[in-house]
């Protein structure tokens, strides 16, 4: 017996026990049971037995995955065979621990088992033995039934065998027969468990001299080692074996799965060569092996797939299920939804009919490209299609849902699982697991990996590796770290992954030390770093500047055989550049050539943004010399790098080079030349280069257009970025998924949703799927409600709720905010309830989204429902809801409510903003609550802000309405003080102030101040300045700042022409008037009939009505259409002149033209009445009225019947819809006319039945309200002098019975403009004064007159001016008229001389001595304006005689403040709300 050789010794050193790899669990891995296996690498009698080498036999699939039993619970079906192995989580199938059930080749009886060596002996003494059985023959032993117990006793036999003892042992020991079959099988079954015994059991038999190898035995300890991951001692083998067996297509397909198990393709595609050329035909087995190695190798290539399975069928073989599966589970791995559906469709036309394991493939690749929906119709129809699903199809489905974040899907799938007889398993338990750690929600996973385990699951490697990842992305550190704790202390060996996961988590954390001990700890247990490890501690020991430990991690990574990415060689160079390794580069550079296989180009690249240009040119230099054909988009990335670090010189050198020594790439050194110009900001070179250089030819560089399609956007050429990307389009250039995302923002900020949305159609249409980044779809919905197209944005959303199983919640508030700017409240709610009901839950944007449209509907009143219902929901309404609110009633206008809502918001504790204060003060001043206003500003200033320009602004234009100058100037020195800048807003207030204040030299110096700054002023405010220095008749200035707007190109309108008509016609220039209609016809602004009417008055106001006249013929030869207007123009002008006759005359003749004289005519008619000398004059012309068919004004005259009131109360009701304030003016004009003919009750209650028509304001006093203030504004004369004498009689009589109570002092707004040539102010200064009423003229504005109310009271009470306040109709008309108009005042005939006298001799006049001149005598009243201008000479020889300083300062002092008693300030230049000095009556009206 020859003794047993320990064959151990000889596999020692190889025998280091290997792991499977594991799916990257941050790689989105497929569900463990879904990846294929290679078909060819298992050396099984199921695929491969064959009683002959070299006879190829049809292959039989067998699904080994799972047992029926366990994949079909429901079912109860019988076990038939041994339950398999579990699964494990790797791309290959391990087969099962018990053999098929097939038989082998030869089947023998019962087997012999020798018992002890004395049976020997007594058969050598010629006695029979008792106890052992009879040897078999060969042919008995083939036929033996019983080859599983023989198999299965040697393999338990062997596994048992302690470490000490051998397999020789065993086999010498013989005590079972066995045939050659029976022997791969026991090699396969040991391998199944301990690869050294299967492989010392070969060995043990090769050197046996009763047994002699075969091919399937070669096969089988080659399956076996490949599995095992030996692929050294596999290939030992296979070329020791390779004489002995012949050319057998088993032995080579088994040694091609070996190599295609570690995605060696070129070494599968050796052997396949190798075989054909040995005469050695492959089979289907070899070509799916071939397959299998190729998408194991690498990428997929675009049609790969396609390409392989022709290239099966050109070998004559014809694909079956395991080639098609195959393929489509590769795709899966690789997530390629194209290439998946392709394959399935080609099986389809070939009519393979798929299997279960080609639906869960193809729901698994669904799966991995985010089509849950589509995976979920793919799992529908193989139900409908008789298969049962599997643990495998729902574990594929759930990980379908779970890369959405759908957990309430995840929960329905594992409900139904479960329902189905499928329990959790590993598998499930790691994709939720996942799912949560992907959504950051770290605590549900722990919670799943503590189920996990209460259920009876033991987690595996993939667990932990899968939890460790998850936490190490989210910084998580120290819990990933007590999670590998975990895993250790459970047994559970980590893994390669394992590893790598927990040293990117360092990595990330900048755990520099942990990472490397990691790293060593890796190295020590035995599992090599593969490249992903490599790459990232040498990445960490480059970015922390340990250079020495990087380098020699990279060599040893060299020796390895990896090499690092592209992006791994950009950081290694930065490193070495920064630390002035220039030896090191130049060896690296080697390593790229040599061991990389990277052209020079490609290094070009990687030098350039590694920060190595000089190299980088080098090396593109040399890869143009070699005539290397230059890759477009490699070319134009190492040109954005030189741009990028602003290298332009070296980049235009490059491309000199180039264009010398590559002539036929001009296009691209072109398309290079944009993308710098680009990176150096210089777009309209880049933009004059790409349009000059186009028929060069279509550009193809995607870059290129690129880069002039950001940068069009970085300048906001959206326009052009447009027209750019269309000729990408028509040129076939195909666009990332960046630019789409680019212009989609770019058509909807041009307000171009539908472009967009077609664009968004064509990304997905072309495989570019958006639903990653779901801000292109909600600037789409948020333009398309912009526009107020709430139905696209509808549809927008509806499409894409069909495709995600859930929606983002920003979505929805998009859809909510489209809603609300068509103010489609119920719609918006239905989305907010949907958020309510289904989820994600509202936010605030919901919130305001929803009040939005309430306020856009104007359905403020429901605000408080909407805010009480959400409340009740529990929801909190935030400061940004109530801020909309305020903000809503504030635009209305609403001070009431915004004031209680701004007072609940500081009970509640939101307290206000700078943006609150400006909503709350824009609001205060637009209602005109000054002392509110001026509260809210020391509030403010208490909270510690301060206002701004906007809240100064606003106030400027408050006390611009109400004409507080002097509080203008001192909101205007704030802001100087506060040094903030004045803008447009701040300056044209001041300006119109100047205007109102009449002081338009001073605005007129502000605005070429505000000029000079580049501010440029409304056409308001120059509108403004003019009509101020037409009010102060600076008639030149006025026409030179007209000119200078002409000569500047300004677009004026009509109403500046009209202005400066009626400018010139105030001055008396009616010729210019006249050349001004031609200017105006020039300009392209076309006369109308109120501008002929504007020049007719101008010829009338020059007294020169026959112009006028001609104006008028002439609009009739040219067949316009004449109402009134020009006819009264024409009329009025004769009537100004005195003709009264001619005036008449042209009354008849518009009558005889057929048109009826309406309220203009009469208005005409009447105020020339009112002005005329004496009555009979009057009467004449209201005669003429009353024969044109207009009596009513000749009978208030005359007649004194009761009917009259209720006539002229008809009339004004007629003429009150009527335009051009027709019954406001012919009420001016009766209540002059009554007043000069002293019918003065008459003129009382016509002018009280205009205020009961609201024809005249209400509140023209205000004695009944506690104010005393009284405002004649826009009043006639007399209708001012009626108003003045119903006003003193009311606060007469509230004196008398002291209530209601007075103010302190008591205001008249007169106001300063002139009406008809009447000046209200001066009209009623004459009156109160001739009174000797305590009014005063106000120190700080203009047309306002104030008394102490005190002084006031006395004077009504005292005063024999105010004995009898009553109006009353004198008995009989006087023959002349009572009332003259002197320079702009409307005054009684009898004050005439004084005012006369008084005026033009003293030049300063206080009202009190007004008063007192105007009642003396014409005689005495001489002599005391005498004496008074020599007393005042007097005065001024005293003061200036030398006098005590004391006393002189003293006397100045009383001057002063007497001054101050009756007389404005006088006006300093530049100085804001200073007034004028009081001028005396009728003053203004001097030229």
């Amino acid at each position: 017996m020859s003794v047993p050789v320990p064959v151990s010794v000889s596999v020692s050193g190889s025998g280091l026990l290997s792991f499977p790899s594991i799916q990257r669990p941050h790689s989105n891995p497929p569900p463990k049971h879904a990846a294929l296996p290679s078909t060819s690498p298992e050396p099984d009698t199921d695929t491969n037995s064959s009683s002959e080498p070299n006879t190829v036999k049809p292959v039989k699939f067998i699904y080994t995955r799972a047992s029926p039993s366990i994949r079909w619970p429901h079912l109860k079906l019988s076990q038939t065979y041994p339950s398999t192995q579990p699964h494990f989580p790797q791309n290959d199938i391990f087969p099962s621990k018990t053999p098929p059930s097939e038989s082998p080749e030869e089947e023998s009886p019962k087997p012999v088992v020798n018992d002890d060596d004395d049976d020997e002996a007594q058969e050598a003494l010629g006695r029979r033995s008792k106890t052992r059985v009879k040897k078999m023959n060969k042919l008995a032993l083939k036929r033996d039934k019983n080859w599983r117990e023989r198999v299965k006793y040697l393999t338990d036999t062997i596994l048992a065998l302690k470490s000490e003892e051998f397999v020789a042992g065993v086999l010498e020991e013989r005590r079972v027969q066995m045939t050659p079959t029976d022997f791969c099988f026991v090699v396969k079954w040991v391998g199944q468990q301990n690869w050294q015994r299967a492989l010392e059991l070969y060995e043990c038999l090769n050197l046996r001299h009763w047994y002699a190898p075969n091919a399937r035995m070669v096969a089988t300890i080659l399956g076996v080692l490949g599995k095992a991951n030996q692929e050294a001692l596999a290939v030992e083998i296979f070329a020791r074996a390779e004489s002995s067996v012949g050319d057998t297509v088993q032995v080579y397909n088994a040694m091609m799965g070996v190599y295609a198990r570690n995605g060696r393709f070129s070494k599968v595609k050796e052997l396949l060569d190798l075989m054909r050329e040995r005469g050695c035909v492959p089979d289907l087995v070899s070509f799916n092996t071939l397959i299998n190695a190729r998408m194991k190798s690498g990428a997929m290539e675009p049609n790969l797939a396609l390409q392989l399975l022709n290239e099966v069928r050109r070998s004559g073989i014809r694909p079956d299920i395991i080639t098609y599966n195959t393929l489509i589970s590769a795709c899966s791995r690789e997530s390629n939804l194209e290439e998946a559906v392709a394959v399935f469709s080609d099986m389809e036309s070939h009519r393979c009919q798929p299997d279960l394991w080609t639906y869960n493939a193809m729901i698994s690749v669904y799966g991995r490209c985010a089509r849950a929906r589509k995976a979920e119709e793919l799992f529908k129809e193989l139900e409908s299609k008789g298969f049962f699903p599997d643990a495998v199809t729902y574990n594929s489905l759930l990980y379908a849902f779970s890369r959405e974040g759908n957990t309430e899907k995840v929960r329905d799938i594992c409900e139904e699982m479960v329902k189905r007889g499928f329990g959790q398993d590993e598998m499930t338990y790691n994709t939720i697991i996942h799912m949560y750690g992907k959504q950051g929600r770290h605590d549900q996973a722990m919670q799943i990996y503590r189920d996990m385990k209460s259920s009876g699951r033991n987690p595996d490697a993939v667990t932990y590796t899968v939890l460790i990842d998850s936490l190490g992305k989210a910084s998580k550190v120290e819990e990933a770290a007590n999670v590998m704790s975990e895993m250790l202390d459970a047994g559970v060996k980590p893994t390669l992954h394992t590893y790598s996961a927990l040293i990117c988590a360092y990595a990330k954390a900048g755990k520099r030390e942990e990472a490397e001990e990691t790293f060593n700890c890796m190295r020590r247990s035995g599992i090599k770093p593969d490249r992903l490890a490599y790459s990232v501690m040498l990445d960490f020991f480059l970015r922390f500047n340990e250079m020495k430990k990087a380098m020699g991690l990279y060599h040893e990574m060299i020796r390895e055989g990896f090499t690092p990415d592209n992006g791994l060689y950009e950081v290694m160079m930065h490193a070495l550049v920064r630390e002035n390794m220039w030896d090191v580069v130049d060896r690296i550079i080697r390593d790229m050539e040599e061991l990389s296989g990277m052209n020079p180009q490609v290094i070009s690249s990687v030098l350039v943004k590694g920060g190595c240009y000089d190299h980088a040119a080098k090396m593109l230099k040399v890869a143009i010399s070699n005539g290397y054909e230059l890759d477009h988009e490699i070319f134009l990335s190492i040109m954005s790098s030189y741009s990028s670090s602003a290298r332009y010189s070296e980049a235009c050198e490059l491309l000199e080079f180039s264009r010398e020594h590559a002539p036929n790439d001009i296009q691209m050194i072109t398309e290079a030349l944009i993308i710098i110009l680009c990176k150096a900001k210089k777009l309209d070179a880049a933009l004059e280069e790409y349009r000059s250089k186009g028929e060069l030819g279509q550009f193809r560089s995607c870059t290129m257009y690129e880069s002039l399609i950001q940068e069009c956007i970085q300048n906001e050429l959206f326009d052009v970025a447009s027209q750019i990307f269309s000729d990408m389009r028509f040129n076939g250039v195909e666009s990332s998924e960046c630019l789409y995302q680019g212009m989609v923002s770019v058509y909807c900020r041009m307000d171009l949703p539908e472009t967009a949305h077609h664009l968004l159609y064509h990304a997905e249409k072309n495989g570019i799927i958006l639903d990653n980044d779901i801000s292109v779809y909600i600037d789409i919905v948020e333009t398309y409600g912009k526009l107020k197209i709430w139905q696209k944005a509808e549809s927008l959303v509806g499409s894409l709720r069909q495709r995600c199983s859930k929606m983002d919640r920003k979505v929805w508030n998009a859809l909510i905010h489209a809603y609300a700017f068509s103010g489609c409240y119920e719609r918006a709610r239905a989305i907010f309830n949907t958020m309510m009901r289904d989820g994600p839950s509202p936010t605030v944007d919901s919130v305001n989204g929803l009040l939005q449209a309430l306020i856009v509907d104007r359905r403020l009143n429901e605000l408080y429902v909407v805010i009480q219902e959400l409340q009740d929901m529990g929801l909190k309404i935030s400061k940004s809801s109530i801020l909309l609110t305020l903000e809503a009633f504030a635009q209305a206008g609403n001070l009431f409510e915004v004031q209680k809502i701004y007072n609940g918001m500081k009970a509640a504790g939101y307290f206000p903003t700078m943006h609150v204060y400006r909503i709350m003060l824009r609001l205060l001043c637009k209602c005109k609550r000054v002392r509110d206003v001026e509260t809210m500003l020391c509030e403010m200033e208490e909270a510690g802000f301060q206002p701004d320009l906007q809240i100064c602004n606003s106030i400027l234009k408050l006390y611009l309405g109400i004409e507080d100058f002097k509080s203008m100037g001192i909101i205007y020195q704030k802001i100087q003080d506060a040094s903030l800048k004045p803008d447009e807003e701040t300056y044209n207030t001041l300006i119109i102030m100047y205007c109102r204040d009449r002081r338009p030299e001073e605005g007129f110096s502000l605005m070429n101040k505000m000029r000079s700054l580049g501010l440029e002023p409304k056409l308001d405010t120059y509108r403004s300045l003019i009509t101020a220095f037409n009010k102060q008749r600076m008639y030149e200035q006025a026409e030179e700042l007209f000119e200078e707007l002409r000569s500047n190109g300004y677009k004026l309108d009509r109403a500046f022409y009209h202005l400066m008509m009626k400018t010139y016609r105030t001055s008396g220039d009616h010729r210019k008037a006249e050349n001004l209609l031609a200017i105006m016809k020039e300009s392209g602004i076309e006369p109308t009939i109120s501008t002929m009417h504007l020049l007719m008055v101008s010829y009338g106001k020059s007294g020169q009505p026959e112009e006028a006249e001609n104006v008028l013929k002439n609009l009739r030869t040219t067949g316009v259409v004449l109402d009134t207007l020009p006819y009264s123009s024409v009329i009025d002008a004769y009537l100004k002149k005195g003709d009264f006759k001619a005036g008449i005359e042209k009354l008849t003749e518009m009558k005889e033209a057929g048109i009826e004289p309406d309220h203009r005519i009469w208005t005409c008619f009447i105020r020339a009445a009112t002005l005329s000398e004496g009555t009979n004059e009057a009467i004449v012309l209201l005669n003429a009225l009353q024969d044109a068919g207009f009596d009513l004004p000749i009978r208030l005259l005359k007649e004194k019947s009761e009917s009259l009131v209720s006539e002229v109360d008809q009339c004004l009701e007629r003429l009150e819809p009527v335009e051009d304030n027709a019954a406001f003016n012919l009420v001016n004009a009766l209540v002059d006319l009554l007043w000069a003919f002293e019918l003065r009750a008459t003129a009382s209650w016509v002018f009280q039945l205009a205020i009961k028509r609201s024809i005249y304001r209400h509140d023209i006093f205000r004695v009944a309200d506690k104010d005393w203030g009284a405002d004649f504004r826009k009043l006639s004369a007399g209708s001012a002098l009626v108003g003045l004498t119903l006003w003193l009689d009311h606060m007469q009589d509230a004196s008398l019975q002291g209530y209601p109570e007075s103010p302190k002092s008591v205001v008249l707004i007169t106001g300063t403009a002139e009406y008809n040539m009447v000046s209200l102010d001066s009209t009623l200064k004459a009156c109160l004064w001739e009174m000797g009423s305590p009014f005063l003229p106000c120190k700080t504005r203009q047309g306002i007159l104030v008394a102490k109310a005190h002084s006031l009271r006395m004077w009504l009470k005292d005063s024999p001016f105010c004995l009898d306040l009553e109006l009353k109709d004198a008995p009989s008309l006087p023959e002349l008229n009572s009332m003259r108009l002197i320079e702009g005042c409307f005054i009684r005939r009898g004050l005439v001389p004084a005012f006369k006298e008084i005026t033009e001799k003293l030049e300063i006049v206080s009202p009190k001595k007004f008063s007192k001149l105007a009642l003396l005598p014409d005689d005495q009243r001489s002599k005391t304006i005498q004496a008074y201008k020599e007393g005042r000479k007097e005065k001024l020889e005293k003061s200036k005689k030398v006098v005590d300083p004391k006393r002189l300062k003293k006397i100045r002092m009383i001057r002063k403040l007497k001054r101050r008693k009756y007389f404005r300030e006088q006006a300093i230049p530049n100085a804001i709300g200073k007034q004028k000095t009081f001028k005396p009556l009728g003053a203004e009206r001097a030229p």
